[in-house]
């Protein structure tokens, strides 16, 4: 008897790694930045982003806000004056409701408003803001030599207006948030925020019109965010 042939096994075309522009602080694109799929190529979970939004947003509330009540107000509890005989309305102590210094009803109280959302969902929520923007061709790169750019404001504010980005929410991810001469020159701009690559959370993707990662801030992303997946 013949012996069976094995079934061929078909060949899988390798999907081309993930890659966004990088551009030069003169607003010129230079090349591009690959980006690691376990992050920036993931299924959009929108239900799951509300959740982590809502929860950061949350947990940023002090919940501080007091009032005193008719009981803590500081004041005598004495009749204000006589039940009748006078003409007026009933009342009791100064520090009625009514009154304005007097005690407040229904009023705030320190409260805890923090949630919680596992881990698994947070990384999750994470990956899927960093995806969504990916798609929308909202995240770019931007080369290492821009932190060493003299500390002038107009300087940023020209390569933003040079990629038609002026007056839109823009964050600049940094490998380190540290005195530097692009910070200098970054923070006098209200639209522009800047955060450490490891501080990026979901809230503050979805919250940015565009997102520059500088070169160095991609490895560090790696490192930090990628560690348990490479397990």
């Amino acid at each position: 008897m013949p012996k069976a042939k094995k079934p061929e096994k078909l060949e899988t075309k390798k999907t081309k790694g993930l890659a966004i522009p990088v551009y030069e602080i003169s607003g010129k694109e230079k090349g591009t930045l690959d980006l690691p799929k376990e992050a920036f190529s993931v299924d959009i979970n929108k239900a799951l982003l509300a959740q982590a939004v809502r929860v950061y947003q949350s947990n940023q509330r002090q919940g501080t806000a007091s009032t005193k009540t008719r009981g803590e107000v500081v004041g005598s509890t004495r009749k204000i004056y006589r039940q009748k005989g006078t003409g007026r309305a009933r009342h009791g102590d100064i520090k009625a409701p009514i009154f304005v210094g007097g005690g407040i009803v229904g009023g705030p109280k320190p409260k805890d408003f923090s949630l919680k959302i596992n881990k698994k969902q947070k990384t999750k929520a994470f990956f899927s803001a960093l995806t969504l923007k990916l798609k929308e061709n909202n995240i770019m790169g931007i080369v290492d030599e821009a932190l060493k750019i003299k500390p002038k404001t107009k300087i940023v504010a020209d390569f933003l207006e040079a990629l038609k980005f002026s007056g839109k929410k823009i964050t600049f991810v940094l490998p380190k948030l540290e005195k530097n001469n692009f910070v200098l020159a970054s923070r006098n701009l209200s639209k522009v925020r800047l955060i450490d690559c490891q501080s990026l959370n979901t809230y503050q993707i979805l919250n940015s019109t565009k997102l520059f990662f500088f070169e160095s801030a991609m490895d560090v992303f790696k490192k930090h965010f990628l560690k348990n997946e490479n397990k």
